[in-house]
């Protein structure tokens, strides 16, 4: 079942994500998170929001994984898909 819920809404399934994972607050940014997904499915495809988010936690992750590779990374992907033209 699909839920359309506020960013706030999500803190009970972010806050058992982040103990599953061994993740800090800072490490999950649910809103910019989130504001990747809309700005990817609106500027690439709706498809392309998921592995979008993805790829971001990976290349923070490897960048070393802290807050400011976090948003860097996020910030790159968004970056992207404003000027995205696959044309």
């Amino acid at each position: 079942m699909s839920t359309h819920l506020p960013p706030e809404a999500l803190d009970a399934w972010a806050a058992a994500l982040r103990e599953r994972l061994g993740l800090d607050a800072d490490d999950l940014p649910i809103a910019a998170i989130l504001d990747l997904a809309a700005d990817v499915a609106r500027g690439v495809a709706r498809p392309a929001a998921p592995f979008s988010a993805f790829a971001a936690g990976l290349a923070a992750g490897r960048a070393g994984g802290g807050p400011e590779e976090v948003r860097n990374a996020l910030d790159a992907v968004t970056d992207l898909a404003a000027g995205w033209n696959e044309d």
